[in-house]
């Protein structure tokens, strides 16, 4: 059970920084329910409700960290921040087009917890564990609630990926990767570097927002034995880069790591052109490249934070002219039932004649381009 007479208020940080700086105790230190979380922090009626349903129905549980509870309290915006994590009434149902597994994983899943849906590419389930639960979660039926990839199973599924030529990157994913323990980590990614047609991995981690300390040198100084290696990163409002977050990240990129960001358009947390932008751009200053924007997938019991598919086309529209190129991450969707992703921008074709086609351009105005 967590401490909670260590856990910071908007004036009072923890009980002694180096506690505060392990992550491990971050996640030991984690609240779990609706009695430790109204110690701290006042609850809506909506909010209460949904936590004491979790007790009885199940499902995605609830975890969030001190760091992140302190970013809830300490920032003008916590409504951003708290809706990411507290469960509510956006957690509703759209029920002629959810889907328990959206992204078909379960029918490409070629050995338990692997996943090889693209001929090139891999995604390896090593853990089914966050450090706190989103409530949008692509994964709900399966993250936080098991089952807990084993040793054998993981070796199996490394197993198939030295047996198939064709995988030259492999994903680390969950779950969050980093909720290994260095050992174990690094033990699969020296395995995974041994097959010599493995030529990239990358580790899909939520860490920043919600842990930043498990950057620590002795990791990163690990895996740079293991180069080439990405970070994908997963930040969606500017209020989660922290100060502790901010240092995380200067720390990887000068260790020679990529950092790749993947957000997803939430309803009520960033579908707004001014937060996108000052995200996009801070994330380019800190060598953090936006790499995708996503649509919400249709999870059940997510549809209180889809942003309507024509109003995110517009909106992501927005950003051009505004940011430049780089600071743009593609806006996907992910076609249900498993059949990839998709790129989505507004037409930027107004208009054609016999000898050309008529382009809109960011500001609004036209011009024509010839068709040959």
């Amino acid at each position: 059970m967590p401490n909670l007479s260590i856990v910071p208020t908007a004036d009072r940080i923890s009980d002694s920084v180096e506690n505060w700086r392990d992550w491990r105790w971050q996640l030991r230190n984690s609240i779990r329910d609706l009695g430790h979380l109204e110690d701290v922090l006042p609850l809506k009626p909506e909010e209460q409700k949904i936590l004491r349903e979790l007790v009885t129905q199940g499902g995605l549980p609830f975890r969030m960290t001190p760091h992140f509870l302190r970013q809830i309290l300490n920032n003008p915006h916590s409504d951003a921040l708290r809706a990411q994590i507290i469960p509510s009434d956006r957690e509703s149902d759209d029920l002629l087009f959810q889907r328990r597994d959206p992204l078909g994983e379960v029918a490409h899943e070629a050995v338990p917890h692997l996943i090889h849906r693209y001929s090139d590419r891999a995604l390896l389930f090593v853990t089914d564990r966050c450090a706190a639960y989103c409530r949008y979660c692509t994964r709900k039926r399966l993250v936080g609630q098991g089952p807990t990839p084993r040793k054998q199973e993981l070796d199996g599924a490394i197993d198939y990926i030295a047996n198939h030529s064709e995988i030259k990157d492999v994903i680390l994913s969950g779950g969050d990767a980093l909720l290994l323990d260095d050992d174990v980590l690094c033990s699969i990614i020296n395995r995974l570097t041994k097959i010599p047609h493995v030529d990239l991995i990358r580790i899909a981690t939520r860490m920043l927002t919600f842990a930043p300390m498990r950057f620590t040198p002795e990791l990163l100084q690990r895996l740079r034995q293991h180069q080439p290696i990405y970070f994908l990163v997963h930040i969606n409002h500017p209020d989660e880069l922290s100060q502790e977050a901010v240092q995380a990240i200067t720390a990887v990129a000068d260790a020679g790591f990529p950092l790749l960001n993947q957000s997803v358009l939430l309803q009520g947390v960033n579908d707004d052109i001014n937060v996108l932008k000052t995200l996009f751009h801070r994330l380019s200053t800190l060598r953090v490249r936006p790499y995708y924007l996503h649509q919400c997938d249709l999870v059940e019991k997510t549809a209180g934070f889809r942003v309507p598919i024509k109003q995110a086309i517009r909106l992501y529209g927005e950003l051009r002219g505004h940011l430049s190129g780089f600071s743009i991450p593609t806006f996907v969707v992910d076609v249900p039932g498993g059949y990839g992703k998709v790129s989505l921008a507004p037409d930027p074709i107004v208009g054609e004649d016999e000898s050309q086609i008529y382009l809109k351009g960011f500001d609004g105005r036209t011009a024509a381009y010839p068709l040959n």
